[in-house]
């Protein structure tokens, strides 16, 4: 399980645009579906059912001091080393300090239900694919998209997605109160 928030279609479309020449590149990761690229802003991994009701409003009362921000996909990095990359992944620009405050809320929420949370700091990110550890890779592909600057899009939405099997199921969306 997991919490996210989802560019809209126009963000990850036009992502998806520019990252095209490189889908076929020798070396390129397995890419992901764009109809799934999310930024995770707290995995759960899995919680017990009878929780689910007090995580739900739990994300609820953690998105809702959050400001008004607003957000772009921007540039592109990897995990691991250039001979040995895992993840090649979008960076995201604009209001990172008000994604970034709503993860610390969200990890205490989940933290005072007794969930477990992992203990290193959020990274923002957008995962686009991912390298297997026995093929060929290229890690120098994601200098290719250093200079991408998506279209701005607004930070108003929050999902609770149970993931099994390969398959995400949107439990819950929170929108972010407005004044």
């Amino acid at each position: 399980m997991f919490v996210a928030a989802t560019p809209p279609a126009a963000a990850r479309d036009h992502l998806a645009a520019a990252l095209a020449p490189l889908r076929d590149a020798p070396g390129a990761p397995r890419w992901g579906d764009p109809g799934r690229w999310h930024l995770t802003l707290l995995f759960l991994g899995a919680v017990p059912p009878d929780l689910l009701p007090a995580l739900t409003g739990a994300v609820g009362d953690a998105v809702a001091p959050t400001p008004p921000a607003s957000l772009r996909l921007a540039g592109a990095g990897r995990f691991g080393s250039a001979r040995r990359p895992q993840v090649f992944w979008a960076g995201v620009d604009g209001d990172v300090a008000v994604l970034t405050a709503l993860a610390v809320r969200l990890a205490a929420a989940a933290r005072g239900l007794g969930l477990p949370i992992e203990d290193r700091p959020f990274r923002p990110h957008l995962t686009l694919g991912r390298w297997h550890p026995r093929r060929p890779a290229d890690g120098d592909l994601p200098g290719r998209l250093a200079g991408y600057r998506g279209p701005d899009w607004p930070l108003d939405a929050v999902t609770l997605v149970r993931s099994s099997g390969g398959r995400h199921e949107v439990l819950s969306s929170v929108t972010r109160r407005t004044p």
